[in-house]
C-alpha cells in the first residue's frame, strides 16, 4: 500500500525545518508512546522509527544524550544494547503537559480563577517559574501576577514543590461574578494572552493537518508505520502550540475561537490513527523483555476515551 501523499508532504515539511529539533521530537515519542508501553525502549528501535522524520542515528544519539543531561531520560545497559526511559522527573513533567494535551471536552466554567503572585520570587528563579506556569496554562494579567481559569491545583502544586518555591509565592482564588467584570476581562484577554499571535500558530497547525485528516478519513486502511508517523507529528506539533496557550473558557474567547478547531481536529485524527499506530509500536519497538507491552490503562482515557 503506498504512503499517503498528505503524509509524505507533512514529513517533507518537517525534514526541511531548521534547526532540526530532534530532542523535542524524542520527548514527544516518549511521552505519547513509550511512556504508555512500559517506559523503556532500545535505542536501535528509536533510531529506526525516527529515520523517516529526517532524524538520523547521530541526531537521535545527540538528542537522547542532551535529554539525559537535562534530567528527562535515563539509560540502562543490557548486554550490548542501551535502553532508555523517562526519569521520574521526565514522567512528572510530561504528565503535567499530558493533562492538557489529551484533555476531553472542556467542562462548564464556574467563573473561578487561580492567581499566583510571583513578585517575591528571586529574579533568577522568577523567569523559570513564569515559563513553567505558562506551560500549565497560566497567563500574565499584570507584572508579578499569573492567572488561570479554574481551581485545579495539582499541576501547580507539583511545580511549586519541584522548584522549591512553595514558601515564596501567594496563591489566591478569584471569581468573575459580575457582568461588568466579565466585560472588562474580555477586553483584557486579547492583549494579555496574545490571542492574535496564538491564532496564527493554530492556523498554521490546521493548514498542516487538515489535508492529513481528510486523507486519513478517506483511506480504506492505514499502514501501521504511517499511523505512527501521523500520530507522532500530530501530538508533537499540537503540543508546541498548546503549551503556549492558556485554557481560557469559551465565554471570554472570541467567537468561533480557532483553538477549538485545532483541539477537535487533534482529537478526531488521534482516534483515527491510534490503533494502527499501536500495532507499529508493539511490532517494532523493543525492550529488554522483547517487544513493547500493552498500553497502560491511562492511555485509553486520553481525549475522554479512545
Amino acid at each position: 500500500m503506498p504512503k499517503l501523499k498528505a503524509l509524505e508532504t507533512l514529513l517533507e515539511q518537517f525534514r526541511l525545518r531548521r534547526p532540526v529539533r530532534g530532542g523535542s521530537l524524542v520527548i514527544s515519542v516518549f511521552g505519547d508512546s513509550i511512556s504508555q508501553h512500559g517506559n523503556s525502549v532500545w535505542l536501535g528501535s528509536l533510531i529506526d522509527a525516527l529515520e523517516p522524520f529526517g532524524v538520523n542515528g547521530r541526531l537521535v544519539r545527540t538528542a537522547v544524550y542532551r535529554n539525559i543531561k537535562n534530567g528527562w531520560l535515563t539509560s540502562v545497559p543490557y548486554g550490548r544494547r542501551s535502553y532508555y526511559s523517562f526519569t521520574e522527573y521526565g514522567l512528572r513533567q510530561y504528565e503535567k503537559a499530558a493533562r492538557r494535551i489529551y484533555a476531553g471536552s472542556a467542562n462548564d466554567w464556574d467563573g473561578q480563577w487561580t492567581l499566583v503572585l510571583i513578585g517575591s520570587v528571586a529574579e533568577d528563579s522568577r523567569e523559570i517559574l513564569r515559563r513553567e506556569l505558562q506551560w500549565l496554562g497560566f497567563g500574565a494579567v499584570r507584572a508579578g501576577v499569573m492567572a488561570c481559569p479554574g481551581t485545579n491545583r495539582q499541576s501547580l502544586d507539583e511545580t511549586l514543590r519541584e522548584l522549591a518555591l512553595v514558601d515564596h509565592v501567594a496563591v489566591m482564588r478569584a471569581t468573575t461574578d459580575e457582568l461588568k467584570s466579565e466585560q472588562v476581562l474580555n477586553g483584557m484577554v486579547q492583549d494579555c494572552w496574545q490571542l492574535d499571535e496564538l491564532a496564527e500558530k493554530y492556523e498554521q497547525f490546521l493548514q498542516l493537518f487538515r489535508p492529513v485528516f481528510k486523507a486519513t478519513s478517506e483511506a480504506s486502511s492505514l499502514q501501521p508505520e504511517d499511523a505512527f508517523q501521523i500520530r507522532t507529528l500530530l501530538i508533537h506539533e499540537y503540543r508546541r502550540v498548546l503549551l503556549k496557550d492558556t485554557d481560557l473558557p469559551h465565554r471570554v474567547l472570541p467567537k468561533n475561537w480557532i483553538g477549538h478547531q485545532a483541539s477537535n481536529l487533534t482529537t478526531q485524527l488521534y482516534k483515527l490513527t491510534q490503533q494502527d499506530a499501536m500495532v507499529f509500536l508493539r511490532h517494532n519497538m523493543q525492550t529488554t523483555k522483547g517487544l513493547l507491552p500493552a498500553a497502560s490503562p491511562s492511555y485509553s482515557r486520553r481525549f475522554g476515551g479512545l
